[in-house]
C-alpha cells in the first residue's frame, strides 16, 4: 500500500483586498498564523476554525470571484501570486 505523499504545504494567505481592509489586526494574525502552522506541519490546508465569512458577495459565481476581485496577500499586502521570498542583489 502506498503511503500519502506529506510534504510542506503554501503558507501564503490571499483574500480579496475588500475583505483585508475589512478585517481587524487580530482577524489578519488569526488567519496568517493558521496558514504558516499548516504549512508549517505539512498539511495543504488551514484549520476550518479559522475560515473567513463575507468574503465572496452574495450570487456571484466562484469564476466571479475568482477573476473579478483584487485579491492581496494578507499577512504582505502585495499582489497575490507576486513573489514571496526576497532577493538579495549581487553587487
Amino acid at each position: 500500500m502506498a503511503k500519502k505523499t506529506k510534504g510542506g504545504g503554501t503558507t501564503k494567505v490571499c483574500l480579496p483586498a475588500s475583505k483585508v481592509k475589512s478585517m481587524s489586526a487580530t482577524e489578519k494574525k488569526k488567519v496568517v498564523n493558521a496558514k504558516k502552522s499548516a504549512g508549517a506541519s505539512g498539511k495543504y490546508k488551514r484549520s476550518s476554525k479559522s475560515n473567513v465569512k463575507g468574503a465572496r458577495k452574495k450570487g456571484a459565481t466562484l469564476r466571479d470571484w475568482f477573476e473579478k476581485e483584487n485579491w492581496i496577500n494578507v499577512a504582505t499586502g502585495a499582489p497575490c501570486g507576486a513573489s514571496s521570498r526576497t532577493r538579495k542583489k549581487k553587487k
